[in-house]
């Protein structure tokens, strides 16, 4: 389950679904690279070159717009090879049920009246 909190500034919700996804993902990772170091440490290579080409087409201004599409292209592909040597379960999106939805959105709610209802609190922080 998702649980949302007010950042330290009290101005904003924080949903700390990055932590919740990044965790399994590495350690999925680090798992699928020890049953098959060659190839999992191929595709990292790959899509460690693939994804500095693309930070460079990003920025180079004499780079042409399809250059920089085949670039981008290029990244998600070896990215999606790289998730396809991890388990299924690291893969997908989480899924909530109905009752982790509506206690998802009454935290929200709640928490987004409390930066309402404290305004002033939230700007001096």
């Amino acid at each position: 389950m998702i649980r949302p909190g007010l950042t330290a500034a009290g101005d904003r919700v924080r949903l700390p679904v990055g932590e919740q996804l990044l965790a399994p993902l590495v350690d999925a990772l680090a798992i699928a690279y020890t049953q098959d170091p060659e190839t999992v440490g191929a595709l990292l290579a790959v899509h460690a070159h693939n994804v500095l080409r693309l930070d460079y087409a990003q920025f180079a201004e004499s780079m042409p717009e399809p250059a920089r599409a085949m670039r981008a292209a290029e990244a998600d592909g070896s990215r999606e090879a790289l998730l396809g040597e991890l388990p299924e379960e690291v893969q997908r999106d989480p899924l909530l049920t109905s009752d982790d939805v509506i206690t998802l959105a009454t935290r929200l709610t709640r928490l987004a009246s409390h930066i309402r209802l404290h305004p002033r609190k939230a700007r001096r922080a």
